[in-house]
């Protein structure tokens, strides 16, 4: 089985559903997207695409868009990728859930870089500096 536009929309829908419910993450959401969640999630749909299927459909700049989002904390992220696991496992055939999951993974990592100046010193492993 292969990743498919209707896929998409379902992780994307299903993910941002747990969002809108989650105590944690919702308020975030909330005030960034000020009651429409359709252009939002119409956005994603086409980010994941351009990530998924390598569509193109997505051109924007989202880093700037998070930076200015000044109530996202670095802890948030933990949150956000353990509702999209969850929500990708519950959507997806094991092996495109792993891969979507995967993506998401190093979109957090490279967005925490990119905020916080904080990448995950377990991601990749300190090489032995050359003799």
């Amino acid at each position: 089985m292969q990743v498919t536009e209707e896929m998409i929309e379902r992780v994307v829908r299903g993910f941002y559903a747990k969002v809108r419910r989650d105590p944690e993450l919702a308020p975030i959401f909330d005030a960034a997207i000020d009651g429409d969640w359709e252009p939002h999630l119409s956005k994603m749909m086409d980010f994941w695409s351009s990530v998924m299927l390598k569509s193109a459909r997505y051109n924007g700049r989202p880093l700037p868009v998070h930076i200015a989002q000044t109530s996202i904390k670095p802890e948030h992220f933990e949150r956000w990728l353990a509702l999209f696991r969850e929500n990708a496992v519950e959507v997806c055939p094991k092996s495109i859930a792993a891969a979507f999951v995967e993506k998401a993974e190093l979109i957090a990592e490279s967005f925490k870089l990119g905020m916080y100046g904080l990448p995950n010193p377990n991601r990749f492993p300190a090489r032995p500096a050359p003799q």
